[in-house]
């Protein structure tokens, strides 16, 4: 058994933002993948993986949902022949590696799924994340499912908000300097308390405020930039952005990496962005000039993701 490859994903814009329903634009990320697969001899990361969809069986179990519904028989007999997922997703590094698992769990064992192949109307997507999102919420406590959808239709996913998510078109990738890359942070962050501290800060009314008035604000204007193909005025929004996140978002961001956000602000080598949560994991890093971000932060790993 081998089932279908499911991506990696990457929030460009919109963390934390979309759990107050402000704009988001995810991107499939194919450097990184997982697949179901079965071997009679589990061992390792393999027999892990196969204990853990054991617990995810029993979890699924417990959903009563309107939404989505399972063939569990055939799930528990999968697992017990040995199933496991197969993922190179680094687990914690804010690229969605539950993502794929649920994206793949919901291929192969939902009754009734909606298909990639069908007319995707809003009210269909919107279902799916709403699927996705009680089936991820076994991994996180609480999940938007946009994870899964972007994995599960490997397209780029523009959210204007939560009732109104659409496939969006990026423009295709130029052979420029400038560059989004990821900067690994070379460890795992975890959601939930990320999560939790920011729901805290939500009580704040100064802290609301600056949410509605300048993180949204900028993170709708990078949106517009990039979907427009406006890269100048793309890096004066990403800048605008990256200084908000460094006052506003600091205990989301690795203690490691403050002066290093900083200097990126100063000199204009790149800007920082949280990649998902935080809290460790990948960071996301825009340029105008990649070489010259490579050389700035040569003492780190990058990784490229799109070129403009």
């Amino acid at each position: 058994m081998k089932g279908p490859l499911f991506y990696a994903k990457i929030l460009l814009f919109g963390e934390y933002g979309i759990i107050k329903d402000s704009k988001g634009l995810a991107i499939p990320f194919n450097s990184y993948k997982g697949v179901l697969k079965s071997a009679t001899n589990l061992t390792g990361e393999a027999k892990k993986s196969n204990t853990n969809l054991n617990k995810y069986y029993n979890y699924l179990q417990t959903l009563n949902s309107d939404l989505v519904s399972f063939d569990l028989v055939s799930f528990k007999n999968d697992i017990d022949n040995g199933m496991y997922f197969d993922s190179s997703i680094p687990q914690g590094y804010g690229v969605g590696s539950s993502g794929a698992l649920v994206a793949s769990i919901y291929d192969k064992y939902a009754d009734n799924k909606i298909t990639v192949l069908e007319n995707l109307t809003r009210n269909k997507l919107l279902v799916l994340k709403q699927a996705f999102s009680l089936m991820e919420s076994f991994f996180h406590g609480k999940s938007s499912g946009l994870d899964p959808l972007n994995s599960y239709l490997s397209l780029p996913i523009l959210i204007n908000s939560k009732e109104n998510i659409e496939p969006a078109g990026i423009p295709s990738q130029k052979q420029g300097k400038g560059a989004v890359f990821l900067l690994d942070s070379e460890q795992a962050g975890e959601t939930e308390p990320m999560v939790n501290i920011f729901m805290n800060k939500m009580k704040n009314e100064g802290f609301r405020k600056m949410l509605s008035e300048e993180f949204s604000l900028h993170t709708d204007a990078c949106i517009d930039d990039f979907l427009q193909g406006n890269v100048k005025s793309l890096f004066g929004n990403v800048k605008k952005l990256s200084k908000v996140v460094l006052t506003n978002f600091k205990p989301m961001i690795p203690t490691a990496f403050h002066k290093i956000w900083e200097k990126g602000i100063q000199t204009n080598d790149y800007y920082l962005k949280l990649c998902g949560s935080g809290g460790g994991g990948y960071i996301l890093g825009f340029t105008e000039d990649y070489e010259k971000a490579k050389t700035s932060l040569k003492d780190y790993k990058l990784e490229l993701v799109y070129r403009f």
